[in-house]
């Protein structure tokens, strides 16, 4: 049985999120491991869990001081588990604190192939496609009614 939970970076659960996101993010396109987590002591972490094991994560980080506006990071599924809907549990999962927690805005860049999984979950595109880390990404957000 998968589950979502919310973890602290002191959570055991964390070194299995920051190896799934080395080993299906950073990895295959070049980019050093644990790059990416300048940010983690700050943000929600959001883990697929099935069998003690991290087979999904998400990281939620806040933009301004008073944490309305948000960026979703760094969303990785194991490469056996994706198509699954594991992704689309965490993003409602993340979605659903949000509105717990009187965040208004989510904002991603989102990898050109990943562009229409965000549109069914209600982002939208806006602004310019623009290139990170070597790759076509795409300005994407949602806003919620709290």
């Amino acid at each position: 049985m998968i589950t979502i939970q919310r973890i602290e970076t002191s959570n055991p659960l964390y070194q299995l999120e920051t190896d799934l996101r080395n080993r299906i993010l950073l990895r295959p396109i070049g980019v050093p491991d644990h790059t990416w987590e300048m940010h983690d002591h700050k943000a929600w972490h959001f883990v697929a869990v099935e069998s003690n094991a991290v087979i999904g994560c998400v990281v939620l980080n806040p933009l301004n001081p008073d944490k309305t506006k948000t960026q979703l990071m760094q969303m990785a599924v194991e490469t056996n588990q994706q198509g699954k809907g594991i992704g689309k549990l965490l993003v409602k999962e993340l979605l659903s604190f949000c509105n717990a927690n009187g965040i208004k805005e989510v904002v991603c860049h989102a990898r050109h192939n990943a562009v229409p999984f965000y549109l069914i979950l209600g982002f939208e595109i806006y602004d310019a496609p623009f290139v990170e880390v070597g790759i076509q990404h795409s300005h994407m957000r949602i806003n919620l009614d709290n």
